[in-house]
């Protein structure tokens, strides 16, 4: 033990409590809004007149612009006159079967004269419906005509300027919703079971969307639903969360880090992730016993939240434990104890914070690259620090 020997290592302690650990998944999500609409004109004509500002928020129904009426205004009246003089001709063509009918009984017409102006009778009818559909058809060009949002919404930049001659199927401008909007993101098929299970039980999952840097909370939601597929090249399968968006942080198509929490494990034993080290026996830790000396102690470990790890076997609540100052420390060591912090439960403060990231787990999320998100995600549980040194 040459390179052992030497004064105690001063190291800091923590003393093993109870909390609760959070199980999260972490995921890089795209802002996806619920309803995005390209408002198109359904009938050709010039645009008259817009009735929006670009970026300004409507209300489904809310007017956006005119095409010029008077065309059509005009084939409505035509087909109006025809129908007139139609209904006419069909009241001509009744009388005459009237007439017949009456003459057909003193034998003074014949019976195909009779079922002639029948059938005379029956055609004026059908041309009556379809002058009907031809007008029907006019008033809904001239409806078309008066162009409304279809959804509630923000408009985006104006496509076309009034005067311009629009045809069937021209973009005018793109409505989309922002209140409510979702997040969607992929999770990896091993972790739809546990999701599943939260779901049937008619659990509501909180969702946090976190911006691209991981380190700041934008918005907190729920998971809504599942897609209805796994995908085959990546072996995820995508989720939505639903979000208010009320204030508007969440942007279409905006990248997000989504945090999904999946459960609770409530009065679990707990200690800091940077206690937790891995070796010849495992996971293990550096108990602080009588006299400051420290001792390896194997644990099973559980779910961690990336700050605090649950303990399911080799640590009481009350037992000292070494967080920093680890990497010199060997089975049977004198220590000095730096600093102690009170309890391990979740939220306490440790001496040290884990060297390679930042605490609460953000040393856990993913990069944030434009690269759509399939397979970006981490699960938050089982995370310890890895040995700096093996006992």
């Amino acid at each position: 033990g040459g390179r052992f020997a030497g004064p105690p290592q001063p190291v800091g302690v923590v003393t093993v409590g109870r909390g609760d650990i959070r199980i999260t998944l972490d995921a890089l999500g795209t802002v996806t809004p619920l309803a995005t609409v390209t408002v198109k004109p359904q009938i050709a004509g010039q645009l008259t007149e817009v009735g929006f500002q670009e970026g300004q928020l409507v209300k489904k129904g809310d007017f956006l612009a005119q095409i010029d009426p008077r065309p059509y205004q005009v084939a409505l009246e035509q087909d109006q006159g025809q129908l007139a003089k139609d209904q006419a001709a069909l009241a001509q063509a009744q009388a005459d079967l009237a007439r017949y009918q009456q003459m057909l009984k003193q034998r003074a017409v014949s019976a195909q004269q009779v079922d002639d102006q029948a059938f005379l009778v029956q055609q004026d009818q059908g041309t009556i419906q379809s002058d009907q559909a031809q007008i029907d058809a006019q008033k809904l060009n001239l409806a078309y005509a008066h162009i409304v949002s279809p959804v509630d919404g923000r408009v985006g930049l104006r496509q076309v300027d009034p005067g311009n001659y629009v045809q069937v199927g021209d973009s005018l401008v793109i409505v989309t919703q922002l209140h409510p909007i979702s997040v969607v993101f992929s999770l990896p098929e091993d972790d739809l079971p546990q999701i599943q299970a939260r779901l049937r039980a008619g659990a509501s999952l909180p969702v946090i969307a976190f911006d691209r840097s991981g380190t700041t909370q934008i918005a907190t939601g729920a998971l809504s639903t599942l897609d209805n597929q796994i995908d085959t090249t990546t072996g995820t399968v995508k989720l939505r969360a639903g979000f208010d968006n009320a204030d508007e942080t969440l942007f279409p198509n905006q990248f997000v880090n989504a945090r999904l929490l999946v459960d609770t494990r409530q009065d679990v034993v707990t200690v800091p992730v940077a206690a937790v080290q891995h070796g010849a026996p495992g996971a293990f830790v550096y108990l602080v016993g009588a006299g400051d000396t420290v001792a390896v102690r194997p644990i099973k470990t559980g779910p961690s939240d990336g700050g605090m790890v649950a303990v399911e076997d080799g640590l009481q609540p009350g037992d000292r434990v070494v967080v920093d100052g680890t990497d010199r420390l060997r089975d049977g060591a004198h220590v000095t104890v730096a600093g102690q912090d009170g309890g391990a439960g979740p939220g306490a403060a440790t001496p040290a914070a884990p060297a390679d990231g930042q605490a609460g787990g953000q040393r856990h999320r993913q990069g944030t690259g434009e690269g759509g998100g399939q397979g970006q995600h981490r699960r938050r549980d089982n995370q310890t620090q890895q040995p700096a040194a093996n006992p």
